[in-house]
């Protein structure tokens, strides 16, 4: 039997894509949120296609926020923006 491709809901464009065509944005126990780039970190985590834009989308239609449960600064989302070029 094939392995199966583990698929994952980008919050921005809400597409189903295979987890290793997206990015992962945690937030941390401690309350931090973070590219997850390893895909591994603990932390509550939620998914973007690997592009500014549906980054964009996610901040703005709140998907981001829903998925993490709780409020993005704007500091760090201009962090991650960057990150994402």
């Amino acid at each position: 039997m094939p392995k199966k491709i583990p698929m994952r809901k980008c919050v921005g464009c809400g597409e189903m894509k295979e987890k290793k065509e997206l990015i992962r944005v945690i937030k941390t126990p401690e309350d931090e949120i973070l590219l997850d780039i390893t895909g591994r970190a603990n932390g509550r985590g939620a998914y973007v296609c690997n592009n500014a834009e549906c980054f964009r989308k996610a901040v703005k239609n709140k998907g981001l926020e829903r998925s993490l449960k709780s409020r993005i600064p704007d500091d760090v989302t201009l962090r991650i923006e960057k990150e994402l070029g």
